[in-house]
């Protein structure tokens, strides 16, 4: 059995789970997921979620664990809420927003600004000596991990000097230049 699968997933106070028609809807303090489902079959049973499959196929034993995780990313998100913190490094390089608009100053001739889904909420920091960072906060983890890296994929960080947008905390490979 799937190790991640077989585990079943524990229901918070403030969040309701409902299961029709291979739809699992569940709702919280932050908002409400969606998500369809198909080759197994999710029960909720004295506040917890539990994710079974039919048979040992192949496809049914790879959807096990996949569904568990959802479910578990949805009921986290609309309890706790997902953030993703991006930094653009570099000499110039400016982010700031109005609303959900965002506008970034990577080093092209123009900026680049992106209008960001209404679900998920845009913050800049932009502090004296320090990288300006973007940090996005939502319910659903795909949609802030999608907006990061459609953020993150306009100018990727570069092995020689660092610069570019990468995500707080995240170590860049380094090489040596032509002299070494």
């Amino acid at each position: 059995m799937s190790r991640i699968g077989k585990n079943p997933v524990a229901i918070p106070a403030g969040v309701t789970v409902e299961v029709k028609n291979n739809v699992i809807t569940v709702k919280g303090k932050l908002g409400e997921l969606n998500q369809e489902f198909s080759d197994v079959t999710v029960k909720v049973e004295n506040d917890e979620v539990v994710v079974e499959r039919s048979t040992d196929h192949k496809d049914h034993r790879a959807k096990h664990g996949l569904y568990r995780s959802l479910v578990f990313n949805m009921i986290e998100g609309v309890s706790k809420g997902w953030s993703k913190e991006l930094e653009l490094v570099g000499v110039g390089y400016r982010a700031s927003n109005q609303g959900q608009k965002l506008d970034l100053a990577l080093g092209f001739s123009h900026n680049i600004v992106l209008n960001v889904a209404p679900e998920v909420k845009v913050e800049t920091v932009s502090e004296k000596g320090k990288n300006p960072i973007v940090k996005l906060t939502s319910h659903d983890k795909q949609l802030v991990g999608q907006v990061a890296a459609k953020i993150r994929g306009f100018r990727r960080p570069e092995p020689y000097k660092g610069k570019g947008v990468r995500f707080v905390g995240e170590q860049i490979r380094r090489k040596a230049g032509k002299s070494a």
